[in-house]
């Protein structure tokens, strides 16, 4: 990511139709040129690593204002924040980073899917995007996770509510 690259030397090659930044060899970003005056391109992806670590410039970010994205990731993010507040929002620009390695159709439908199952959460969000991609069906079986232990849940002898009966009656 190119912000990894703050404070350090680049190069910038101003071509055409492109503008290239690069850090010796490696070309860190790419994005469009454009001959208007005063204006700023940018690519939100590349200012994602920062907002997660201040996600409460999230709102106010200028990377991310033109950045149009389908309603369902506003109800993930209204719906996070409402659960857990500034962790929320913090989970919510992880949701976003998934479109660093994924498409954006990928990406929308993980989030689809994942609120229609009540996966309120960047896991949950990233289960059904992985889920997805290898065929498997949305379901978590712990026999592929042998260190978690096993819910021991012990069924209930109806005849114990009886006990509580005669005990009350007892009572002085």
């Amino acid at each position: 990511m190119p912000v990894a690259f703050g404070h350090r030397s680049v190069l910038v090659k101003a071509y055409v139709h492109v503008v290239a930044i690069c850090h010796g060899a490696e070309v860190i970003a790419r994005h469009a040129r454009s001959y208007e005056r005063d204006t700023m391109i940018f690519d939100p992806l590349h200012y994602l690593p920062l907002i997660e670590q201040k996600v409460g410039s999230l709102d106010q970010a200028a990377p991310l204002a033109g950045w149009v994205l389908p309603g369902e990731f506003a109800t993930l993010r209204r719906l996070l924040e409402s659960r857990l507040a500034k962790a929320g929002a913090r989970e919510y620009v992880g949701v976003l980073r998934l479109h660093e390695g994924f498409s954006a159709m990928q990406v929308h439908d993980a989030v689809r899917t994942a609120l229609r199952l009540g996966a309120i959460s960047y896991d949950g969000v990233k289960h059904c995007l992985l889920a997805a991609l290898d065929g498997r069906p949305l379901r978590l079986d712990l026999a592929d996770y042998p260190h978690l232990p096993l819910p021991a849940v012990a069924i209930t002898d109806p005849m114990a509510y009886n006990e509580l009966l005669l005990t009350a009656v007892e009572a002085p």
